[in-house]
């Protein structure tokens, strides 16, 4: 019991706690200068998210996508990048994934692992233009991977009008029955919420953040080179070779989130009239959660909250929907500002010394 305690007594968790809770207070304060009751508001959010198995099961869904593409952020960052392409590896990872879906037949048990693979791939391909681009040529990877994600944006519609979407459509044809993810028991137990495999894909895929970060040596060498990619170099450790390989495997990440937004909730691929924002969300999850694999599965369930629930706050307190945004930024607000946070974090931690001694 000690330790959980030490646990949730420790500075990197008390920091984006305490940023959270200044943020929503924040929010109330902009809800109250507009006249509305904050305490009406955030009630009416979390009975919109918790108020019924359709609507919970919904805010599942939407966490889903949340995770991995701020997983594919965060890992770029511990690797010393900056990795905005997320939004672009997210699409390339549906359009992957919609090609396999739609133009094979195969079983079940081979279709859908495949599908996913192939956003895998598609997703960590895109990414590692970016990374090349700045091993070889020393591009910064932020400019590259924001101009590829409309690249990618156009390209994925241009490729869906030509190959997936029937004549006088706006959306190909439906993926085939053997590569869909959808768990329809589950579904059918929360009211027909889209609730899909992704999600526990989504936790291993954290898992495995943690595992090849700090638990194999090629992780080591990825964190070594973020940090001081020089002192990496004279200890024998091939620089451009990881830049590419952590860009890789980042969009791996947001490639396998595309692919089960398309294999698990939608079953099709819409021509797309503006980028998903799952990938931008991504740089808020990654940030609210400090970059860590449970600190990014925590801020993709706070943000996912957030977001859904807005609706309730819209319909429950006459709340315009804007002012969530003005909570979440004032959240990602705090936990960069780590210097104000902690003014109000360090009389907690001067307790907690006082007491142990």
């Amino acid at each position: 019991m000690n330790r959980v305690i030490a646990v949730f007594t420790k500075e990197s968790f008390l920091v984006p706690l305490v940023a959270i809770i200044l943020g929503l207070l924040t929010g109330a304060i902009a809800m109250l200068a507009g006249g509305f009751n904050p305490i009406k508001a955030y009630m009416s959010l979390l009975e919109k998210v918790f108020g019924n198995a359709y609507n919970f099961g919904e805010t599942i869904r939407q966490i889903t996508p949340l995770i991995f593409t701020g997983l594919s952020v965060a890992f770029a960052f511990r690797t010393g990048l900056f990795n905005i392409g997320a939004e672009g590896q997210f699409i390339v990872g549906m359009i992957a994934s919609t090609a396999v879906g739609v133009s094979m037949d195969l079983p079940a048990y081979i279709h859908a692992p495949l599908a996913i693979i192939a956003g895998a791939v598609a997703g960590g391909l895109w990414g590692s233009i970016a990374g090349y681009l700045k091993a070889a040529r020393g591009v910064n990877e932020v400019i590259t991977s924001i101009m590829l994600n409309w690249v990618a944006l156009y390209l994925a519609n241009w490729i869906m009008n030509a190959f997936f979407v029937p004549s006088g459509q706006q959306r190909s044809e439906m993926i085939h029955d053997s590569a869909i993810i959808t768990i329809g028991w589950l579904s059918t137990m929360f009211d027909s919420a889209r609730l899909h495999w992704g999600t526990l894909i989504a936790v291993l895929a954290a898992i495995f953040f943690y595992v090849i970060l700090w638990k194999t040596k090629s992780g080591y060498e990825l964190r070594a080179v973020g940090l001081n990619p020089h002192a990496s170099e004279y200890a024998g450790m091939n620089v451009n070779r990881n830049v590419v390989k952590a860009m890789f495997i980042g969009g791996m990440f947001a490639g396998i989130g595309g692919a089960c937004e398309i294999l698990g909730v939608f079953h099709y691929q819409a021509i797309m009239t503006a980028q998903p924002g799952y990938g931008f969300d991504g740089i808020a999850v990654a940030l609210i959660g400090g970059n860590t694999p449970l600190g990014v599965v925590l801020g993709a369930i706070l943000f996912g909250i957030l977001t859904f629930g807005a609706a309730g706050m819209k319909f429950g307190a006459g709340v315009p929907v804007e002012l969530i945004r003005v909570v979440i930024a004032s959240v990602i607000f705090f936990v960069a500002a780590h210097g104000i946070v902690k003014i109000f974090v360090k009389p907690i931690m001067k307790k907690k010394k006082e007491g142990g001694n």
